[in-house]
């Protein structure tokens, strides 16, 4: 069960390291996904979060009242909606400080990046199409397969829904990408997983992004219940990256699908870190 806890905040928009990103917008504090491999909980500032990922998650009350004085002061940008916490996890279908970030936002003129595992952004599609111009939503889909993605993401929908909420997003006209990340050895980098995601992105128009598993300290701790059943999850060679990156570009080249690794040499940023 996740305990909620309701805190106010001074600001809203923080300004974001990533190199696609001018703002990062994170109405919750920590992730009920509890996925596994998750960075974010290095990144976030409520410490009980972090050490219990999953498990607690922090509720913005306020913030919202503080976006609506932000967004009239502070130059436009692209907004990350989110970078540290899914913006859809199951309490946002209550709270629904996802959606009225996004009514300011998009009515300021900004524009905003959404990444999800979820889908319950497909209740807020009227919003997404009426500023469809300003708007990007991107899935994380690490694999099709429903038994990895339970042992990697336990907290998060099964992958077929969302691969059915983009396609929707996608029929309704609305720019979509998939983010197949992280890619770990042994348990979701075969070529068999990696043509299934990029089917799907073929199929909805989006552009593919991926990503390896970069290990932070004490993340295999984390993973252990991954390492039971894959010990080479943890596993990041030189080597092995690069076959995983020949092996992604090569099936997008065969199926005429853009694709990109969501960590370029050249900017040495993430692009998301969910």
């Amino acid at each position: 069960m996740v305990r909620y806890i309701r805190v106010r905040v001074r600001t809203a928009l923080s300004r974001s390291g990533l190199y696609d990103l001018d703002y990062a917008y994170n109405p919750y504090g920590g992730c009920a996904h509890a996925c596994r491999y998750c960075y974010a909980r290095y990144y976030t500032p409520f410490r009980e979060a972090a050490e219990r990922w999953g498990e607690v998650v922090f509720i913005k009350e306020n913030i919202n009242e503080v976006l609506a004085r932000e967004a009239g002061r502070l130059r436009r940008g692209t907004v990350g909606v989110s970078t540290t916490t899914d913006p859809y996890q199951p309490v946002e279908a209550e709270e629904k400080l996802t959606r009225g970030g996004l009514e300011i936002l998009l009515s300021h003129g900004f524009r905003a990046s959404i990444q999800t595992k979820s889908p319950l952004v497909l209740r807020d599609l009227d919003l997404l199409k009426k500023f469809k111009h300003l708007v990007d939503v991107g899935f994380t889909i690490t694999t099709l397969d429903r038994g990895v993605a339970e042992l990697l993401e336990p907290g998060a929908p099964p992958p077929s829904s969302r691969a059915e909420a983009l396609r929707r997003t996608a029929s309704e006209g609305v720019e979509t990408w998939v983010f197949l990340g992280p890619i770990l050895r042994g348990v979701n980098d075969s070529r068999e997983n990696i043509e299934e995601v990029a089917l799907l992105a073929l199929e909805t128009g989006s552009k593919l992004y991926y990503d390896y598993l970069r290990l932070k300290p004490g993340l295999e701790a984390h993973l252990a219940p991954v390492l039971e059943e894959y010990r080479d999850a943890a596993s990041t060679s030189s080597s092995w990256r690069e076959r995983v990156s020949e092996t992604v570009e090569e099936v997008c080249r065969r199926l005429g699908l853009e694709c990109a690794p969501a960590f370029p040499k050249e900017n040495r940023a993430q692009r998301r870190l969910l």
